[in-house]
């Protein structure tokens, strides 16, 4: 049995440019207490700072549990450094912590998988987790579940999984993420969907367990215009409808990408871009079940941007 085969869970953490933070991230890793083996696998994506060495000084002294990937002298882009990482993950399970975040349960990992190994049939467990803004405000962030778990049917329409509480099954193992992946600013939605593609639920565990830094990235930079973001989820949507991989969910995919049409009307017209908003409006009504509906919705929409209701 080789080594890589005893490792249970693999911690994927990416990283850029996070000085100030990669410390308490990996520290938060190695802090973890397990009645299993895991490692902690650090993508570092050429920083122009010191994270690097901060990394190589880690592993230095923890190269039993660290493995950071070599680096290949240039920044090849968060997307690309995702697949690379994520391919280097040894485990039966994933967990995933960027360099910027970090976790505040020691028992994460024990909790976590202790609840897959007890279940077979579910693939994923997420918990709750706190948001630590810019001016040192930590807000918890609790989801009220209405549902005792979640599938691929639900997760199709949004992603109900906050990353860094996140642990899976190693699905990309056995079968490799798909490279459409790499023309999206972020990764972890379409991995969900990849590993429940097949089968498989969704659990959440009351505890908190995790910090997620707000304000900072790529998710935050698209935050800022939620159609910018939701365009992105639409199009994912849309590789993953043309992705044979999902043929036989091509019903839920299609529904989904329905309701994203309209989500992104609607937005459009709330951030005044009318034009957008009625040419997504023409483009979709004709695959609208329910036309007359849809135009009220829309008519709702633009009334409500104007604040005339």
């Amino acid at each position: 049995m080789t080594a890589a085969s005893q490792i249970t869970v693999s911690v994927f953490m990416l990283t850029y440019n996070q000085e100030h933070c990669i410390a308490q991230a990996v520290n938060s890793i190695l802090e973890q207490k397990t009645s299993f083996r895991f490692q902690l696998v650090i993508g570092e994506d050429c920083s122009t700072d010191n994270t690097r060495s901060i990394c190589e000084d880690y592993q230095n002294k923890y190269p039993d549990k660290i493995k950071l990937l070599p680096s290949v002298g240039k920044n090849i882009g968060l997307i690309n450094n995702y697949l690379q990482t994520i391919k280097q993950c040894d485990g039966k399970y994933i967990a995933i912590c960027d360099g910027d975040d970090y976790w505040i349960d020691e028992f994460k990992l024990q909790k976590q998988v202790d609840f897959l190994e007890a279940n077979p049939d579910f693939a994923i467990v997420g918990t709750n987790y706190h948001k630590l803004f810019k001016d040192n405000a930590l807000v918890e962030e609790k989801k009220e579940h209405s549902k005792p778990y979640y599938e691929f049917s639900d997760l199709i329409f949004k992603n109900v999984l906050p990353s860094v509480t996140t642990l899976f099954r190693n699905i990309p193992k056995q079968a490799p993420l798909p490279n459409w992946i790499l023309k999206y600013p972020y990764g972890d939605w379409p991995t969900y969907l990849w590993v429940l593609k097949n089968g498989g639920k969704i659990h959440f565990l009351n505890d908190f367990t995790a910090v997620y830094r707000m304000e900072i990235g790529v998710s935050a930079k698209l935050r800022k215009t939620l159609s910018d973001i939701e365009t992105v989820n639409l199009n994912i949507l849309k590789d993953i409808a043309s992705d044979d991989a999902f043929s036989h969910k091509k019903a839920i995919i299609n529904k989904s990408i329905n309701d994203k049409k309209k989500q992104l009307v609607s937005l459009y017209n709330r951030e005044k871009k009318y034009f957008k908003a009625f040419a997504l409006f023409l483009k979709t009504i004709f695959k609208q079940e329910n036309k007359l509906r849809f135009v009220k919705f829309y008519v709702y929409s633009v009334l409500k941007s104007v604040k005339l209701i």
